[in-house]
């Protein structure tokens, strides 16, 4: 859903690409679909620039901007060629300003939905990512960047504590800074009757200054997928957890299209250890649609009273939470257009509509 254009530049060709993608159109609330959040707050409009050859050696460049009504992201990444039997290297900088609902969000409607809490999050990131060769199924991604993480208010100003006077930063001021060690190691299987797919991740915190953040956060997801017949079945299990120092908005959020459906995002919970099921299970109907029943559950194992602050308590989050409900996916070649009708546990129901693009 966009416009793509190429431009030559000496050598090199530069490829323009713009996109209006809406990702998530809000969820609309049945029966008060007329309270339901704004269904433009999730449009993303990208508009993406790749140079393919920048110095005449191969070298790429890729500069990636994203602006919705609530958020924007830019992205910069350089990539230097190597020999293939060394890591890839790439040096990114991002810089990122979006509202901190995941974990500051309020619950409402029964948990349906997550409002604003007037905590805001602007982030920067600079730092090299090592890409090492695959072998066999897995493939090995290292990076180190240190990272500038700042609170604001819905007015673009610093603060330290939210509305209720807690902290929102593990450094108590209105920013957290921290360098990061990531380890994340991937191993994908597929063929036309089942697929494996395993991710885990492993984040340090390397104190090299004082005040700075130290920390552990692990995360694991394991997705299996296999042919019953003309129907297909998907499973996948998530969790994590983080030891040491510690910001509210570190937290593992829990709720929403992407977690449990028939809640708002983070609307379960928020702690400092997760785990999250899913399963859906698809039926064909024509070659291009298909129906889909779905079960999710997720909690965070009661670690919400061990994040700093206890936004979870403090905003009423259960702590588990478990969704019910079918949807349909439309394929085409503009991509995947996918309805979902969830029922939580409060008998709560959500409609979530979502377009995934080809090649997004």
């Amino acid at each position: 859903m966009g416009a793509q254009k190429s431009i030559q530049a000496g050598k090199a060709k530069i490829d323009f690409n713009v996109d209006l993608t809406q990702k998530l159109c809000g969820a609309l609330l049945l029966p008060h679909i007329r309270h339901s959040r704004n269904p433009f707050s999730q449009v993303i409009a990208r508009l993406s620039l790749k140079h393919p050859n920048l110095f005449g050696g191969n070298e790429k460049l890729d500069i990636l901007c994203d602006k919705g009504l609530d958020d924007s992201n830019i992205l910069i990444a350089f990539r230097r060629p190597k020999p293939d039997w060394l890591c890839q290297q790439s040096f990114t900088i991002q810089q990122s300003v979006a509202p901190e609902i995941a974990v500051h969000g309020l619950p409402v409607d029964h948990f349906s939905r997550s409002g604003s809490s007037g905590v805001n999050l602007c982030r920067f990131s600079s730092g090299v990512d090592f890409n090492e060769p695959s072998t066999s199924n897995w493939s090995n991604t290292t990076s180190i960047k240190f990272e500038h993480v700042r609170t604001l208010n819905n007015e673009g100003r610093s603060i330290s504590r939210d509305l209720d006077g807690f902290p929102i930063t593990s450094s108590g001021r209105s920013y957290d800074n921290m360098v990061v060690l990531k380890q994340e190691s991937q191993y994908a299987v597929a063929n036309d009757d089942n697929f494996t797919r395993l991710n885990f991740q492993m984040e340090q915190g390397l104190p090299l200054l004082s005040k700075w953040l130290i920390f552990n956060r692990f995360k694991f997801v394991a997705s299996k997928g296999f042919k019953l017949g003309p129907t297909f079945l998907v499973t996948s299990l998530t969790g994590g957890s983080i030891v040491g120092d510690m910001a509210p908005y570190q937290a593992f959020a829990i709720g929403g299209v992407d977690s449990v459906r028939g809640y708002g995002e983070g609307a379960v919970g928020s702690g400092r250890s997760c785990l999250v099921a899913n399963g859906e299970f698809t039926i064909p109907v024509t070659k291009e649609l298909e129906g889909a029943i779905f079960m999710d559950f997720g909690t965070d194992l009661g670690s919400a009273r061990h994040v700093p602050g206890n936004p979870a308590q403090r905003k009423g989050k259960p702590g588990c939470g478990l969704g019910l409900g079918y949807g349909i996916r439309f394929n085409s070649h503009f991509g995947q257009f996918r309805a979902d009708y969830a029922i939580n546990a409060f008998q709560q129901k959500t409609v979530y509509f979502g377009i995934n693009n080809v090649g997004s």
